[in-house]
């Protein structure tokens, strides 16, 4: 499992984890989170986030 961390302001998506709070259960891999998913801190979009 990967992790990604948002380049704003440094948020980590951890794959094994997930982001529950946002519907996205644990061992969701970024590539299959939807598109309209934005960072649960700041808001900016999946192309903001880079691998850890």
């Amino acid at each position: 499992m990967e992790k990604w961390v948002c380049t704003v302001c440094g948020y980590e998506y951890d794959e094994a984890v997930g982001d529950p709070d946002s519907g996205i259960a644990a061992g969701t891999k970024f590539a299959d989170i939807p598109e309209d998913w934005v960072c649960p801190v700041c808001g900016v979009g999946k192309d903001q986030f880079e691998k850890a």
